[in-house]
């Protein structure tokens, strides 16, 4: 039985009192949360070893790393260093996106080593076994798109990127729009290819009842892919980013009738102004399933600086009422990220979703950034340290620029306002290293 199903009996499950003992909020909110589709709570039971995550309306915004090999890059090892140093980072979750070899043993390192929920797009693998199999990434049959998904929920793959909005009718808007880029998701063109080369339905789409009797038998989330998210600024909200989200909407209804829990993904690449916009339009049409964003990335010329840029755009939609960040590293468009940029780039996310939960009044969040105004007030560089979201950089930044040690940072030294007003206004402020 699925977590939406005993949430809907009013059972509380260990799940649920470990997502509420985290966020410190009541077990009985996070139930109801469940129970009516605006939390889920990625947890496979055969994923062992699992500490679960909520992620959802009134809990903290939560980051996701994407990891994975690819063909260029096919080091399987690698992967479980960029998934140590993401967890070390303080990833909420994360997505083993593998396309070159060793698909399955690399995945299934990665569930074994992971105490957070765990991630997949199963075409990625169905495409590489069409590629050994018959030559081409795209001759795979019907049955196969189901066969891959059952595959990775009996091994504990807690989500799946499944993007059922890819359809004849969301094609047909694309061949009209005139888009710069046509499509920048590799599972959408995935499935847009293999439909233009069979003339048939996607499967995902037509077989969907099929799909939800799989993730309903292993509690795996749907999160339902944005094939057609924009990957440019020019192509932003566009009709068929429109009519995907439509008919995502439409799949969010019969997930719920079926008991399984879904959320959904958005953009991509998005102006500013009009990240607003998307991320309400999204919870509207899909009755305030946990929004799931990729960025968004707020300009196109700033490659090697991405991170920053799907920071800034993350804190806008986290703060309008996106719920989940997947990061964006420094080597995004320009290759496959190593182990520091993963670190990096959950760092940068989390600090981006830590500032949109400042807005949204999530519970526990201002208290931290008061807890460090007073640290500083007092010269407390060890509390400084502890209350970091990178205590390790903070403290060997301190080191470097400080190496005799002394009271005030080297910044201001004697000038420092801190130590004047404690001296001179009688504030009875402790000065403590």
């Amino acid at each position: 039985m699925t977590q939406l199903l005993k949430a809907r009996e009013g059972i509380i499950t260990p799940q649920m009192e470990r997502v509420a003992e985290k966020e410190g909020i009541k077990a009985e909110k996070i139930k109801e949360g469940v129970a009516r589709g605006k939390i889920v709570i990625p947890a496979n039971p055969l994923h062992q070893n699992l500490d679960p995550q909520g992620i959802g309306k009134g809990l903290r915004t939560k980051v996701n790393a994407n990891i994975g090999n690819s063909p260029d890059f096919p080091r399987g090892e690698e992967e479980i260093k960029k998934l140590e140093a993401a967890l070390e980072a303080g990833v909420h979750a994360v997505m083993d996106l593998s396309t070159g070899p060793d698909i399955e043993k690399i995945r299934r390192k990665v569930l074994e080593h992971c105490p957070v929920p765990v991630g997949t797009v199963p075409l990625y693998q169905l495409a590489s076994r069409s590629r050994e199999k018959y030559g081409d990434l795209v001759s795979m049959n019907e049955e196969e798109f189901l066969e891959v998904v059952e595959d990775q929920a009996r091994e504990g793959v807690d989500f799946m990127t499944l993007h059922c909005g890819v359809t004849r009718e969301t094609l047909q808007r694309l061949k009209s729009q005139e888009r710069i880029l046509p499509l920048v998701s590799r599972g959408g063109a995935i499935t847009a290819a293999w439909m233009l080369q069979q003339g048939k339905e996607n499967p995902y789409f037509s077989h969907y009842d099929r799909l939800l009797d799989i993730a309903r038998e292993y509690d795996v989330t749907l999160s339902l892919g944005d094939g057609f998210r924009p990957g440019c600024l020019e192509d932003a909200t566009d009709r068929p980013q429109v009519q995907e989200l439509i008919i995502l909407g439409e799949l969010v209804d019969r997930a719920r009738q079926r008991g399984v829990q879904v959320m959904v993904e958005g953009p991509g690449h998005v102006p500013l102004d009009q990240i607003p916009a998307n991320v309400e339009l999204q919870k509207r049409i899909c009755k305030e399933a946990p929004f799931y964003v990729l960025g968004p990335l707020v300009t196109d010329i700033a490659p090697g600086y991405d991170h920053i840029v799907s920071a800034i755009g993350g804190t806008v939609a986290a703060a309008s009422g996106a719920d989940f960040l997947c990061y964006v590293t420094s080597a995004e468009h320009l290759g496959l990220p190593d182990q520091e940029e993963v670190r990096e780039g959950v760092t940068v996310a989390r600090i981006a979703a830590h500032a949109a939960d400042l807005v949204k009044g999530v519970e526990g969040a201002r208290e931290k950034d008061a807890d460090m105004a007073r640290a500083r007030r007092n010269l407390n560089w060890n509390k400084q340290f502890s209350l970091a979201l990178n205590p390790a950089r903070a403290r060997f930044i301190w080191e470097k620029k400080n190496p005799e040690r002394k009271e005030t940072c080297s910044m201001c030294g004697e000038y420092c306002a801190l130590e004047l007003v404690s001296k001179y206004l009688g504030s009875g402020v402790d000065v403590c290293l």
